[in-house]
């Protein structure tokens, strides 16, 4: 709401849902390419109890071959709810902590609020109180408000030079114990303020020239937001590494700066449900790196309410586990190795889509649409996808079908008419024509169904976080439209810079076609764009769904030079592979299938 009664309105003409999107983030920006290791997953709670914790945490992910990118710490890890410190009796040497989890390619984020202890021996309030940094009073004193730390003051982010400022406490020289490895949270900075009205800010309080909180208080988190990340791209010299922040609150365009979360669930299925309409309406606002805490914030969830959680954030576009501090722990080993074998299985699933899901998010950062998304947004002019609140598109490619009940063994599917093409579930060649369909889903299965006419790249080899998979090869999993055609798209760039923006990336476009004969079917690769990046990166398995005979002899041409491949067919469920192309992925070549 507007607390001044001000509204600027905008109008968006469409007429399509994607046009609106493109229209509305070309006004307020896009998404930004986020670096490779955010969208993989995440492993949090409030909190880690010390630096042993922390190695225990670790160690268990290796012990159990359970992949993870980033490990998160929150404000417990502080000194005193002092940010940018640590805890001299549990972290004592965070250096040493931090090369022990980020030693395999993982990362670290730690947790950094805007609410500041006013302690005098705190270096960020004596300095920020000498600067006159804080937001006043409706007497012209600094704002005096309770939040963790008890009595605090809150920066005034409004003013550019106090968000440049902020951004410089995130270099090395100012963050002790920090590496390039160290991301940031940034939580409650609505701002949350414990005592004030409606748990926030009073309104009267005054910010940069003159301006009321009423005035600025939707925009004071994306203020933090900015500032944070820019602090985290300039810490390094060459300012070339791309940012990764974790807000909570946001306004149009927060999606240039970063990732955004729900807030505060609780482990319920209730709360689970309504992840997938507040997320796909995030999405539809242009804010679409977004999730939800996997398991619920608050509470203890049962196993199978956890798992299910598990199961659908795997498919949704910021994947994080996150636990309240009077929650009994919750790791994936922590319900014994049976369970931990489906907890296993969601995790792996994400990783092995993670060549899709950064493909989407480049494609979000090009056109603005949403990478989770509600089936009226692709399929606009049919009515009844309309109502459809439970089950989402993860790009155009894959129909996310969750359970979100509790002991439920089916799902009620909703699959849209398109262009009357069947959807293939991959796990096991089931096709499912336009309509309504109930589904199996057994306990250790999400429904994800792949559209007909699409090709999807996945990676399958088990690593222990994403930046070890970067030259395994591709499986393309193709699903052929009705016509026996199907294309898909493969974006690449180093994951970590900004050197794509210098044409250091590569975007690959994968098309099966047939013959008019129905004799012959052909797999070929196109350049999108004009790249400069270089890869040997190759693809070791093709994996087709829909086609009709099995093939007489399937080939592979590179350079001129043709080579007979080795192929299986299945004819109960129309499935092909064909095993070892090993054509790297950059190339020019063409896989040609004979009937």
């Amino acid at each position: 709401m507007s607390e001044a009664g001000v509204i600027d309105i905008f109008i968006m003409t469409g007429p399509l849902p994607r046009d609106v999107l493109r229209q509305f983030t070309s006004l307020v920006g896009r998404q930004e390419l986020p670096p490779l290791f955010s969208i993989a997953y995440h492993q949090c709670r409030w909190n880690y109890l010390d630096m042993k914790d922390v190695e225990n945490v670790n160690d268990k992910f290796e012990e159990h071959d359970i992949p993870y990118d980033v490990l998160w710490l929150d404000i417990e890890h502080t000194d005193g709810k002092r940010y940018f410190t640590w805890d001299s009796r549990t972290f004592g040497d965070p250096l040493k902590m931090i090369e022990g989890v980020t030693r395999f390619g993982r990362k670290m984020v730690t947790i950094v609020d805007p609410h500041i202890k006013r302690d005098t021996g705190y270096h960020i309030h004596s300095k920020a109180t000498e600067l006159d940094y804080y937001v006043k009073d409706e007497h012209g004193a600094h704002y005096d408000g309770h939040c963790w730390p008890g009595s605090s003051s809150w920066l005034d982010f409004t003013d550019s030079r106090i968000r440049d400022w902020w951004g410089e406490r995130f270099g090395y020289e100012h963050y002790k114990g920090s590496t390039p490895d160290v991301y940031t949270w940034n939580d409650m900075n609505e701002p949350s303020v414990f005592n004030g009205p409606e748990v926030t800010m009073k309104k009267d309080a005054k910010h940069h020239n003159g301006w009321e909180h009423r005035h600025v208080h939707n925009v004071y988190g994306l203020m933090m937001h900015r500032a944070t990340a820019l602090g985290l791209v300039h810490r390094n010299p060459e300012k070339n590494k791309r940012p990764f922040v974790l807000s909570r609150a946001f306004f149009a365009g927060a999606q240039r700066w970063g990732a955004i979360w729900t807030g505060d669930n609780r482990a319920d299925w209730n709360h689970l449900t309504a992840s997938e309409p507040m997320l796909m309406t995030l999405g539809l606002s242009g804010v679409t790196f977004v999730g939800a805490d996997v398991g619920g914030f608050f509470g203890d969830p049962a196993p199978e309410l956890l798992l299910r959680w598990y199961q659908v954030g795997a498919y949704q576009p910021f994947f994080r586990a996150h636990a309240h501090l009077d929650s009994p722990r919750r790791e994936p080993w922590v319900h014994g190795p049976e369970w931990m074998a489906m907890f296993r299985t969601a995790i792996l699933q994400r990783y092995q889509i993670l060549p899709y899901l950064y493909t989407l998010f480049y494609k979000t950062s090009i056109d603005g649409s949403p990478v989770m998304r509600p089936l009226w947004f692709d399929y606009p002019h049919e009515l009844d996808t309309y109502t459809v609140e439970n089950q989402h598109l993860l790009g155009s490619d894959f129909l996310v079908v969750p359970v979100l009940q509790d002991q439920a063994r089916t799902v009620e599917a909703h699959i849209p008419q398109g262009k009357g093409d069947s959807w293939v579930d991959v796990t096991n060649g089931a096709s499912f024509a336009p309509g309504k369909h109930s589904i199996s889903a057994p306990l250790e299965k999400i429904v994800v169904l792949q559209r007909g006419g699409s090709i999807v790249p996945r990676k399958y080899r088990v690593r222990r976080s994403s930046a070890l998979m970067v030259n395994d090869p591709y499986t393309l999993t193709i699903a052929l439209d009705k016509n026996g055609r199907a294309e898909g798209d493969l974006y690449l760039d180093d994951g970590d810079t900004y050197n794509h923006k210098l044409g250091h990336y590569a975007v690959r476009r994968f098309t099966w076609t047939k013959s008019k004969d129905g004799k012959s079917s052909t797999l070929g690769v196109t350049p999108e764009g004009d790249g400069r990046l270089t890869s040997a990166v190759e693809i070791e398995r093709v994996v087709v769904f829909g086609v009709d005979s099995k093939p007489s002899e399937v080939s592979v041409s590179v350079n001129g030079v043709t080579t007979q491949l080795e192929a299986s067919y299945d004819s109960q469920t129309r499935r092909l592979v064909i095993r070892d192309p090993f054509v790297r992925v950059l190339d020019y070549w063409i896989i040609n299938i004979k009937y």
